[in-house]
């Protein structure tokens, strides 16, 4: 699955920000282990969404670059890009899930993604 490409995730997450205070629904202040769990459904979920865009879109443009396919899959994935960035705001203080969109999510994407497209293929080959 993707699990080493999230964990990566969550590890530079943890370096790159700060732990502020946040509090979860009990009130009770979240530890950062506690915020990069709450983070990681959205996380999957968004990454899955280019994922699954980049293979469909590689069956049509097989030469396609995996750069271009992940641009031209933003689109298409733009609620759950959007969902991510306002969880992370939400956890991690606003203006900080635009920082890490645009920096740590998108430099390991590429990586996340042709993980994920190519147990992808190999699954459907191996039925």
């Amino acid at each position: 699955m993707i699990a080493a490409p999230l964990a990566a995730l969550a590890l530079i997450t943890a370096v790159a920000v700060s732990p502020l205070e946040q509090s979860g629904p009990s009130g009770m202040a979240m530890t950062m282990p506690q915020k990069r769990a709450a983070l990681q459904p959205v996380l999957q979920t968004a990454t899955e969404c280019v994922a699954r865009t980049v293979a469909a879109d590689m069956k049509a443009k097989p030469s396609a670059d995996l750069g271009d396919l992940i641009v031209d899959s933003m689109a298409t994935c733009a609620s759950p890009m959007r969902t991510m960035i306002e969880t992370y705001d939400h956890y991690f203080g606003v203006g900080s899930g635009e920082a890490f969109f645009v920096g740590p999510y998108l430099e390991l994407l590429p990586k996340a993604v042709d993980k994920m497209v190519h147990e992808s293929q190999r699954d459907t080959q191996s039925r």
